[in-house]
């Protein structure tokens, strides 16, 4: 299969599941609300919410690394180096979770009511935050070794599911404030046995990588060196809607911004359809690197760009024909999105367009070289919201998300052609293409 067709198979079944899941989980957070009322809802929102982010702390930013560090010792046969990384990566989870798990009790009770509510909850929460911790260094290994599926599926699909379950059993068998305790022990317990059943899949994984590179030390400094800007790159990247509604709060009304926070979640779910592609194609483009082969790096990096501006445009076009149709069982009052969702659905094309600059340059050993490009785009998103929110309500802050993120790209792609010496932008794929037609044209003329 080439590899565009193989891209895009792989890509979609990805975000259909991703889509899937996304819906599972909606459904039965409307069955809470509905059976259990809103305020045990808001309950486990907070929960849920707070393990995310204790999560997020606990590999210390290896996570947002494991990929590129798999995928590079894969193709270097170097398993003793995989190896080092990876339990350094698990080993950080101990390292931090154990004392989490201890002092998130004493430490939420400082916040209030709404820190009582974690606190009186905290092991449970406690649990959550190890599993899914462990669970996005299980995805980012399995990603790197050619394993997407095995890494998405745990977070896409048996998550909402397990979700669900503990749900109808809480509903079931338990009455009152018992029901949500239920619920999170049951969700807690069962997904950590999952992400220690996905664990033994990456050491498996990891135990058939060859062993033919001369021993060495650990890159433990290399390790952090990329660790550390990715942390910052991943955080202006994943979370940047969340940034942006932060800076929107100063300009918009609640109801606004309610309106543009569902926009910009929308816009978080059908980009990961773009984002499924270059997850697909990283081991293939640092087995290219590794054999030091310059046209299969190249060609790996377009037929990617390709595959994902054909997703991200296809996307977009469905975001205008069909965001008020998925705005509208919000409300009536989510309907002034619809257009502001369009605009912001344009940033797909853009991010596809120009390329996936900051892993090339990565590749390259340059990884703090994409922070400047991050930072003025994030500088950008706060003067163009200054500038166009109060004069154009929810369309000036779409549109100052849509300038920031061109502002950005461009730059990252800029930076990666000035220092890596590539255009990983989908132009070099199509100049590619135009030429290999004018000599098959050439060549049929004589």
């Amino acid at each position: 299969m080439r590899l565009g067709k193989r891209l895009l198979s792989q890509s979609a079944v990805i975000f259909a599941a991703r889509i899937m899941g996304a819906g599972l989980i909606f459904l039965a957070q409307a069955a809470i609300a509905r059976l259990w009322g809103a305020q045990i809802l808001g309950e486990y929102l907070l929960i849920v919410a707070t393990s995310n982010l204790i999560a997020v702390v606990l590999p210390l930013g290896f996570h947002t690394i494991g990929t590129y560090f798999a995928a590079e010792y894969s193709a270097k046969n170097d398993r003793r180096m995989l190896n080092a990384f990876v339990r350094r990566s698990y080993g950080h989870i101990l390292l931090v979770g154990v004392p989490l798990l201890i002092l998130v009790a004493p430490i939420a009770s400082l916040f209030g009511e709404q820190g009582h509510v974690i606190a009186g909850l905290s092991l449970p929460a406690a649990l959550m935050a190890i599993a899914t911790a462990i669970i996005f260094n299980n995805t980012a290994f399995l990603v790197g070794l050619r394993r997407p599926f095995a890494g998405f599926f745990v977070e896409i699909i048996f998550r909402p599911l397990l979700i669900i379950g503990a749900f109808a059993i809480a509903t079931a068998f338990m009455v009152g404030e018992a029901r949500l305790t239920g619920l999170l022990w049951l969700f807690a317990t069962s997904y950590l046995a999952i992400a220690l059943v996905q664990f033994a899949l990456v050491l498996v994984s990891t135990s058939r990588i060859g062993d033919s590179a001369p021993a060495r030390a650990p890159d433990s400094a290399r390790w952090w060196r990329f660790a550390a800007p990715w942390v910052l790159i991943s955080l202006a990247t994943e979370f940047f809607f969340d940034i942006d509604l932060l800076v929107l709060s100063l300009h918009l009304s609640h109801e606004d911004l309610a309106i543009f926070g569902i926009c910009a979640r929308i816009f978080a779910l059908i980009s990961f359809g773009v984002a499924s592609v270059y997850a697909v194609t990283i081991p293939d483009i640092f087995e290219a690197e590794a054999r030091n082969d310059r046209s299969d790096f190249h060609h790996r990096i377009g037929e990617a760009n390709l595959v994902a501006s054909l997703i991200a445009i296809v996307l977009s076009v469905a975001v205008f024909a069909g965001g008020h149709l998925v705005l509208g069982i919000f409300g009536p009052d989510f309907l002034a999105g619809a257009w502001p969702l369009g605009v912001l659905s344009l940033a797909l094309v853009v991010r596809a367009v120009f390329g996936p600059a900051s892993m090339v340059l990565s590749i390259h050993d340059q990884p703090y070289a994409s922070l400047p490009a991050v930072g003025a785009g994030i500088v950008s998103l706060i003067g163009l919201n200054y500038l166009l929110v109060p004069a154009f309500g929810l369309m000036g802050a779409a549109s100052a998300a849509l300038i920031a993120i061109v502002i950005w790209s461009a730059g990252l792609w800029l930076t990666a052609w000035r220092l890596a010496g590539i255009d990983v932008s989908i132009v070099a794929r199509l100049r590619v293409m135009h030429q290999a037609k004018a000599q098959a044209n050439v060549v049929r003329d004589a």
